[in-house]
């Protein structure tokens, strides 16, 4: 498994990696009024912000030694509002193919309701 260290983003939005194996990885944030849209809620773009970063280290985690790769395709389904939280994503790897993954993410609120649902397509690049 390659070494990766935590994105950037994750400073600016707060969240960080809790656990990492092989075609998983657990993200998790404290949600709260920094992070809301103009209703009041937790904007859509931290969802899918958390959800991207646990799903692409989980795909990464895949890949051998001086592979990378792109996400080609991310989708979210926002099913319970937040407003403050501790917010779990968990991300599995369901396909790693020859040049395409198909990975699923989970992200739940501290009472483990189910607060969105994400999938990502993703495809390795060539090795230079």
């Amino acid at each position: 498994m390659n070494q990766m260290s935590p994105p950037p983003v994750s400073r600016l939005i707060g969240f960080s990696m809790k656990s990492l194996e092989p075609g998983h990885a657990i993200f998790e944030m404290e949600a709260d009024e920094r992070h809301h849209n103009p209703m009041g809620t937790m904007h859509g773009g931290i969802y899918c912000d958390i959800a991207d970063a646990a799903m692409g280290f989980a795909y990464a985690s895949t890949l051998n030694d001086g592979e990378t790769f792109t996400t080609v395709e991310l989708k979210i389904n926002f099913l319970r509002a937040v407003r403050k939280a501790t917010l779990t994503a968990d991300a599995r790897v369901v396909k790693a193919g020859k040049s395409v993954g198909y990975i699923e993410c989970e992200v739940k609120d501290q009472t483990g309701k189910l607060v969105a649902k994400a999938a990502s397509t993703c495809m390795k690049l060539p090795k230079d």
